[in-house]
């Protein structure tokens, strides 16, 4: 057997034998944080990606490191608490090892959300971002041997995040009243931060958003057919024309991700309840 589909099949046997009959329809990732929307889902079972066999562990800021498998909206969802970035050193293929469990598992959508700073210069702290398309300047997770069993060696990725999906979080938000931003999600390798002239390249290239995560996972996501909505939180102001005393730093960049997470909740939770 490939080590790679051993892999994948250890991790979903030992995870299937902690949650029982539980069949999760949803997987969520939830990035820095937003690890709070986890505390929503109701008769949870929490998995510590450290019991998991073949699971790395997660080392970013606000990322708890657990696979907690509940009810949300109606739904039962397998949702991770915090993820796996290509910058703590993992090869692609740990970064979207939790993604092919949850399709071993069962989900038929993928929500995924992280922290981004906003070039777009429009965009504020606090924003909500829907991702429309991205940008993808990480190594692609499908280079090498195919994986048949979950997706055809060239993946279509016309449509990355499902229109279906975005038209249904533009209607819920409105229907709350929730200011929501749309655009384009540009990932880089990190873990440093970017400079202003990388910012203003960005934006030429048309980035509203850039951070350091995500794509992988939708990437291996599309490749097994799986409809994708992702969401950014606007956790700073990525210009290229900061004052000399400015500079980016993580906790800040966590706690606004934390003041906007009930929102995000707020959205994510309706959405799951109307599939």
């Amino acid at each position: 057997m490939d080590p790679r589909i051993e892999r994948i099949e250890k991790a979903a046997d030992f995870v299937k034998s902690r949650i029982g009959n539980a069949e999760p329809e949803v997987g969520i990732i939830l990035g820095s944080g937003l690890g709070k929307l986890g505390d929503r889902i109701e008769d949870r079972i929490v998995i510590p990606y450290r019991e998991i066999p073949g699971f790395p562990v997660s080392t970013a800021i606000g990322h708890k490191g657990n696979f907690i498998v509940g009810r949300l909206g109606g739904k039962t969802v397998v949702a991770m608490q915090g993820r796996f970035h290509y910058y703590e050193g993992y090869p692609m293929e740990l970064v979207v090892l939790p993604v092919r469990v949850m399709k071993r598992l069962g989900i038929r959508w993928l929500f995924v959300s992280n922290a981004a700073g906003g070039v777009n210069f429009s965009f504020r702290i606090g924003d909500l971002m829907i991702i429309r398309d991205h940008i993808n300047l990480l190594p692609n997770p499908l280079v090498g041997q195919n994986l048949g069993e979950f997706g055809p060696r060239f993946p279509d990725m016309t449509r990355p995040y499902d229109p279906s999906l975005i038209r249904l979080a533009e209607k819920i938000a409105a229907e709350e009243g929730l200011e929501i931003k749309k655009g384009v999600y540009l990932a880089g390798t990190g873990p440093s931060y970017e400079t202003p002239a990388e910012y203003k390249y960005f934006r030429m290239i048309g980035a509203d958003a850039v951070g350091m995560s995500t794509i992988p996972e939708v990437i291996a996501a599309r490749h097994a057919s799986i409809p994708v909505f992702g969401m950014s939180v606007i956790t700073n102001e990525a210009h290229d024309d900061y004052a000399e005393d400015y500079e980016n730093n993580g906790d800040d960049v966590v706690a606004a991700a934390d003041a906007a997470a009930d929102r995000m909740s707020l959205i994510f939770g309706r959405m799951i309840a109307s599939l």
